[in-house]
């Protein structure tokens, strides 16, 4: 079978024993690990709080599924908020350092999530930035735009019915500074512990999730404004109630 660009990436990426890469850092230009959004209207999330004596966590792992259909039902900014902080928000701060959610390689935190509101009680249907500093939405766009998400994501429908579009892109140098080309493999890997902890905090909630990994990779780059290059989206997940629920 010929080689392709994966098992070339694969091959040049790898470690071997004696052979490490012998990198200095250059530690004034070490990349902000937030991304902020200046002069756009925010809205504020309520702390997030679990709720008391609920789920506990073998059952979240064996309810955990991936679901597709979704009922016409609101979310609200609580449920948003305990999602986008149980996925990447910030845990702890220990010597200094805010560590998050999920590990990731040298706390570098390469991913940056977007959300597009469909149905909410209180949060306006429209594109956001979450910001993991601040815990609260940027906001980007207004307005109904679960098709032109749809149409980027293959014509999933299930970007339309459900009741928010988690996105997730990688912003490489803040991993490649470190790592260099096998950063890309630390940035995807963060990106599904982000997912996994987005599926069992959702069941947690009695909602329901599902990742999509099959995109236009340019319209989804043009849908949350970002270049593809120094930025890129490259992983979904819808959220929502399940139709059975």
């Amino acid at each position: 079978m010929p080689e392709g660009i994966g098992d070339k990436y694969q091959k040049q990426t790898k470690y071997r024993r004696g052979r490490l890469p012998n990198k200095t850092l250059d530690w004034s230009k070490r990349p902000d690990v937030y991304k902020e959004y200046v002069d756009t209207p925010i809205i504020k999330l309520p702390n997030p709080q679990p709720v008391p004596g609920g789920m506990g966590l073998d059952e979240a792992f064996m309810r955990r599924k991936s679901t597709r259909d979704y009922a016409a039902k609101p979310i609200n900014s609580n449920q948003i908020s305990y999602l986008l902080w149980a996925s990447a928000g910030i845990q702890r701060v220990e010597r200094g350092h805010e560590f998050r959610m999920v590990p990731s390689a040298g706390a570098l935190y390469p991913i940056e999530t977007y959300v597009v509101i469909n149905n909410s009680f209180d949060i306006p249907s429209g594109l956001y930035h979450y910001s993991v500093k601040k815990h609260l939405l940027e906001e980007l766009r207004r307005g109904d735009l679960g098709v032109e998400l749809a149409s980027a994501a293959l014509d999933q429908d299930v970007c339309v019915t459900a009741a928010a579009v988690f996105i997730w892109s990688g912003v490489f140098f803040r991993s490649k500074w470190k790592y260099g080309e096998r950063a890309y493999r630390y940035t995807y890997l963060d990106a599904g512990h982000i997912a996994e902890n987005l599926y069992l905090a959702a069941v947690s909630k009695g909602l329901g999730a599902c990742s999509i990994g099959a995109l236009y990779d340019d319209e989804l780059n043009k849908f949350i404004g970002v270049d593809g290059a120094e930025e890129s989206a490259f992983y979904m997940s819808v959220v929502g109630w399940p139709a059975e629920a």
